[in-house]
């Protein structure tokens, strides 16, 4: 089969995602290693967002491979009511990195599904019913996690499950507030939260969900004092924090898990994706040992036919092991500080490039039509003529495959780059922001 083939084919019979099917173009790909795709003809690809910010150690990573075979040797599948050694050995390994108040994992198969279950089991142990999240925020397209996502993704579920309620997460740049400081910010946006939550009724409320570093919407990274202070306003009005790091847990900040950075601890964490770098579907859902103790002597309503997938855990195993066990977490601040350097270096020379925004190598570059009046280079949840797309195809004509959310461009490569790799790849961004810039004003 050729690679037109296969494109040809794909499109005949694949619903493609999040898009109008005739402007499906799938690139055909015909092998991968490290932080590269092969399609057909030979051309190579740098892989410059992970695929879907998951493939954190790289394309055909042999442990990860060599243990979904030796798993696939013993037993391919076991459900709920079988004690699997993958399972039960990558729950341990998961408790073992967290702070000491976590205890015991519900395992899912993706990270929708796992923020889905976090809001079945607040509902649950609180009693209360009302769930508040971001509108600058995604955590999955499913009913529930798609009623807790914030940005246009949720409209075509709506009208939605009753109880979601929305805030506004913290934006320094966009909002472009009169503060001199941070803590600043921190103090203006906690008390706006609080006073949301009086309005809605501390009594119903079960949880704030809230990604710890917003992802696809723009590397949104939270300002000093922020996740205590959301913390200390959870545990004044009994109310679970419940942490979304699907994108940037498992070292995409240089941390094991993102929060580590921030100071505060939460009550649920959500991940999946870098937990074995997608090649088995897998996610899951810990919870704080008030919570596990709670299902000792009340029902838990829930259930996956592919909980704990055993190839998927085994995978994780040696997902896991490598980012503890490796030098993978110090690599990874120092390729950050890197590619901050160059994104700031493009930042200076662009006018195009309203904002750059980084942490471990998780970073976005915003695109403005003005950076005096800090315009999107596109409307807010449309973009029509086509502008996004057209950059992405030119970056992708240079071998340098990414996505885009909105007015931004979304760079969070495999965490075992290079510095000497990044080096390579960012001056075909350069080149292609120029094109950005004959779209803005000077």
């Amino acid at each position: 089969m050729t690679g037109q083939e296969l494109t040809a084919l794909q499109k005949k019979y694949v619903l493609h995602t999040w898009g109008k099917q005739k402007n499906a173009n799938p690139l055909p790909v015909k092998r991968a290693e490290g932080i590269y795709v092969y399609d057909y003809d030979g051309k190579r690809y740098a892989d410059m967002a992970s695929q879907l910010v998951n493939v954190n150690l790289g394309h055909g990573f042999a442990p990860i491979a060599d243990a979904i075979i030796e798993q696939a040797r013993d037993y391919c599948y076991l459900s709920m009511a079988y004690a699997s050694e993958p399972r039960a050995r990558l729950a341990e390994m998961i408790i073992n990195l967290m702070p000491d108040s976590m205890a015991k994992i519900f395992f899912t198969n993706a990270g929708a599904e796992a923020n889905e279950n976090a809001i079945k089991i607040a509902r649950m142990y609180t009693g209360k019913f009302k769930i508040f999240s971001r509108y600058r925020s995604y955590h999955g397209s499913s009913f529930g996690s798609g009623n807790l996502t914030g940005e246009p993704r949720r409209f075509a579920l709506e009208p939605g499950v009753p109880g979601f309620v929305k805030f506004f997460d913290p934006y320094i740049y966009r909002d472009n507030l009169p503060f001199k400081t941070e803590e600043e910010h921190t103090q203006f946006y906690l008390r706006r939260l609080e006073e949301q939550i009086l309005y809605e009724g501390p009594e119903n409320i079960a949880a704030i969900v809230l990604e710890t570093v917003t992802g696809t919407n723009g590397i949104l990274i939270p300002p000093k004092g922020y996740m205590p202070g959301v913390r200390r306003l959870c545990d004044k009005y009994g109310i679970l924090m419940i942490l979304d790091e699907v994108m940037s847990g498992w070292g995409r900040t240089g941390k094991m898990f993102a929060f580590e950075h921030f100071g505060a601890v939460p009550d649920m964490v959500c991940f999946a994706k870098g937990v074995n770098c997608g090649y088995v579907p897998l996610g899951g859902v810990i919870v704080s040992r008030a919570i596990a103790d709670y299902f000792d002597d009340h029902v838990l309503s829930c259930g996956l036919t592919y909980s704990g997938h055993p190839l998927a855990c085994a995978a994780g195993i040696a997902s896991v092991s490598y980012l503890r066990d490796s030098d993978i977490l110090e690599r990874v601040q120092k390729a950050g500080k890197v590619l901050g350097e160059l994104l700031e270096e493009l930042k200076a020379k662009h006018r195009s490039v309203g904002d750059v925004r980084y942490i471990g190598l998780f970073s976005a570059v915003e695109l403005v039509k003005n950076r005096l009046t800090r315009e999107p280079l596109v409307p807010y949840g449309r973009d029509p003529d086509g502008v996004m797309p057209r950059l992405l195809g030119e970056l992708k004509k240079r071998g340098f495959i990414t996505y885009s959310h909105e007015n931004m461009i979304l760079i969070d490569p495999p965490l075992i780059i290079t510095e000497q790799q990044l080096r390579e790849e960012l001056p075909k961004l350069d080149e292609v922001l120029c094109i950005a810039d004959e779209l803005s004003e000077e």
